[in-house]
């Protein structure tokens, strides 16, 4: 994997970069679809290509270990040829199924001990047996095991958590590296910061990670449920210790003001799974603000769903039409509104990287993020 960081904004710390993988190239500042058993839901792999125009998806660890199992993946060649996907691919660490499976998990030194969400099953990941499962995944860009911390957590806790990780980090370095690729193409592998919300436990973690040399580096243990000017605070110590020729990625964040503050702040990648699962739940995000697009306002609205929307759904289908969708509890809808989340993240990852080109970012975002958070 290479990474080119191309032009830096003169207001702040935004970066205009290039990542290159076996798969292909992706421009960032980038937004993951989070694809999480290997599909990003209601969405089929040509329109993420061609509508959406995403250039990288993400796929889960622990759903995709679960089911359809890593005989089926293996035997189908890897992931990209089992679900028809020729563009770059990441896997996340696992960690975050070690925090929200709270009641069925067990962590020691040696590993997480949980329970299958689907049957009960019993299962043991250790940091080596997670970068086992990313290989046979075979994802361009892996991420190393850690535990992901709840907030809000003690410090002693988050120490100790933070420490563990480090561990981890060493025996995913060294398994990784003994490792083969199981496919005809190369993996690159990303630590991860952890530290929760105390500054001296995230400058120690980016110090701690750095040393590792890898291809990339990741924050995790973020939009967990701080506020968001803690994730700001957490995000600047950290991305400015990480080292300006590798690419940053802020796992699990977020919506798009999140998005926009932290290019901001120097982050170059992003993941989460907002855009599609509040659009089946009728939330639509637009260029102007978010829209309920259940409620009776919309009942004869028949304009397009976003002014500047950019998606063949926005310049097809009206609101009216897609509040008619949703009230007939059709599965359209959720289809539309999927389509039309994740385009319009997108198109706030082009903005981004037009204005970073222009010189134009700083202004341009003070403005949109005033927009984004309405409710029209």
């Amino acid at each position: 994997m290479k990474f080119i960081l191309k032009q830096k904004d003169p207001k702040s710390k935004a970066r205009l970069g290039e990542i290159t993988t076996s798969h292909g190239k992706i421009e960032t500042p980038i937004f993951m679809p989070v694809a999480t058993s290997g599909s990003v839901k209601g969405v089929h792999q040509n329109e993420l290509n061609t509508d959406t125009k995403a250039q990288i998806i993400l796929g889960n660890t622990y759903h995709l270990y679960l089911r359809p199992g890593l005989d089926i993946i293996k035997d189908a060649g890897g992931l990209h040829k089992f679900i028809g996907w020729e563009k770059p691919m990441l896997t996340d660490s696992g960690g975050y199924q070690v925090y929200s499976l709270s009641n069925t998990r067990k962590i020691s030194e040696k590993g997480v001990k949980f329970q299958s969400h689907i049957d009960g099953s019993r299962h043991f990941f250790t940091p080596e047996y997670a970068i086992d499962i990313k290989r046979i995944i075979g994802a361009d860009i892996i991420m190393a095991f850690d535990e992901c911390t709840p907030y809000p957590c003690d410090y002693e806790y988050a120490k100790k958590s933070m420490h563990m990780t480090h561990r981890w980090l060493k025996r995913c370095c060294k398994r990784f590296e003994i490792t083969n690729k199981k496919y005809n193409h190369t993996q690159s592998l990303f630590p991860i910061v952890q530290g929760s919300i105390y500054k001296d436990l995230r400058k120690e973690s980016a110090e701690k990670i750095i040393s590792y040399n890898q291809d990339g580096y990741a924050i995790g243990g973020l939009s967990v449920g701080e506020p968001h000017d803690l994730m700001y605070e957490m995000t600047e110590i950290v991305s400015n210790i990480l080292p300006e020729e590798k690419p940053r990625y802020l796992m699990g964040v977020g919506t798009p003001s999140n998005l926009l503050e932290n290019i901001a702040l120097g982050i170059d990648m992003f993941d989460c799974v907002m855009p599609s699962r509040n659009a089946r739940n009728g939330m639509l995000f637009t260029s102007e603000g978010t829209i309920n697009i259940k409620n009776k306002k919309w009942k004869k609205d028949f304009s397009q769903i976003d002014p500047n929307g950019t998606s063949f759904v926005d310049k097809q289908y009206s609101r009216a039409y897609l509040r008619h969708l949703f009230t007939n509890n059709e599965l359209l809808g959720k289809q539309i509104a999927t389509l039309h989340n994740i385009r319009f993240y997108m198109w706030l990852m082009e903005e981004s990287r037009k204005h970073l080109k222009s010189g134009t970012f700083t202004n341009w975002k003070n403005k949109m993020v005033k927009k984004l958070d309405n409710r029209i």
